[in-house]
């Protein structure tokens, strides 16, 4: 289902900075739309509230503006309605672990946050038993994930669980970058991105769209993770170019804008040509990579038995979600209430986030 080109909500049809703007996008990755998109903003919405994620008045001022269900119907889209429901949900969850992660760095919460942290981890290892958690974030962890594994084998659940221990622990690093005012190294930090972008959390979750875990003949091929780490490295710094503003305003250390100033001696202007010159070089060695992914998946399919042929079939629906991911960054960050910094009353203060601790003490 093709979405209109500038949007899925009300709040939507900005124009494109022609900064930021990427015409091989808007030329050759159609946007895509799950068509469950409409039931799912809604039962997100309805999530939110139940889990008590967000405020009942930040839900209903800016949960649909912030276009996190656009962004996961937008990339998803061969999943079944449920798989597509919990990945949104947990999506959801991370933006909203997201904010609590700033703003506890914002206002020197150390203690809060080393408690949350702890916390997670555990959460992560058995979701069954924090549920009832007081702290929102922690039960809303729980919740997401347990019902994540209810789709594919043990195995899977597995890799997701140790990929995103990895990504609590690269959070936890930010946070003391942070509150040190240290900015990385460049490959410091692109090490370090990969992490807090959740880059193979993301690539996990091509496969219950696709309905099969993929073997790690298939997984750990170069001609499979090429294209996925390039869909992911061009969504990492899309995102780092259109939040610069945001971070310089909340004086921020965590971006490759920054560290390229910082570290190499450019100027604003120059580190912003070069991220844009790292996000058109992905885009184009993706689409090289991606026609390598689909002989391949094509190879798998054409080996004369029913589960290659079904193999084949996988493959080739998470390739064409690596390239959905394309668009739905590139049109999330035109449409989101999260990148909106020059409408906001306080540029360092995003309206949508609650400032107060939060959690049991």
């Amino acid at each position: 289902m093709h979405a209109f080109s500038h949007g899925t909500t009300s709040t939507a049809s900005s124009a494109v900075p022609p900064s930021l703007a990427l015409p091989v996008i808007e030329d050759s990755f159609p946007r895509q739309l799950h068509p469950y998109w409409p039931k799912l903003q809604e039962k997100t919405r309805q999530w939110l509230l139940e889990k008590r994620l967000m405020p009942a008045d930040k839900v209903r001022e800016h949960a649909d503006g912030l276009c996190y269900t656009d962004l996961m119907a937008g990339y998803y889209t061969d999943a079944s309605d449920e798989v597509l429901q919990a990945i949104a949900d947990y999506s959801a969850w991370f933006f909203v672990w997201d904010d609590r992660h700033d703003r506890d760095i914002v206002h020197g919460r150390a203690a809060d946050w080393r408690r949350l942290r702890h916390r997670l981890h555990a959460a992560l290892d058995a979701p069954q038993q924090h549920l009832g958690h007081p702290d929102p974030v922690v039960a809303g962890l729980a919740d997401s994930v347990l019902r994540l594994f209810s789709f594919l084998p043990h195995t899977w659940n597995q890799r997701f669980t140790r990929h995103f221990h990895a990504v609590i622990d690269a959070y936890d690093r930010e946070f003391h970058n942070r509150t040190r005012g240290y900015v990385p190294q460049v490959e410091e930090y692109l090490a370090l991105r990969r992490l807090t972008f959740a880059h193979w959390i993301w690539t996990d979750l091509l496969e219950p769209s696709a309905g099969r875990e993929l073997p790690d003949a298939v997984r750990k091929n170069p001609v499979y993770r090429r294209p996925a780490l390039l869909s992911q490295e061009f969504a990492a710094w899309y995102n780092d170019l259109c939040s610069l503003p945001k971070e310089i305003a909340g004086d921020e250390v965590h971006n490759l804008g920054i560290s390229l100033v910082t570290h190499q001696g450019l100027t604003l202007e120059e580190a912003v040509e070069e991220i844009r010159l790292r996000v058109e070089r992905c885009v184009g060695e993706f689409l090289v990579a991606e026609s390598e992914a689909l002989r391949f998946a094509d190879e798998l399919a054409d080996d004369g038995t029913v589960s290659g042929k079904e193999l084949g079939t996988a493959v080739r629906a998470c390739v064409g979600n690596m390239r959905n991911w394309f668009s739905a960054v590139y049109w999330f960050h035109h449409e989101s209430g999260r990148y909106m910094v020059d409408s906001w009353e306080d540029r360092s203060t995003p309206p949508y986030v609650t400032n107060e601790a939060a959690g049991e003490k």
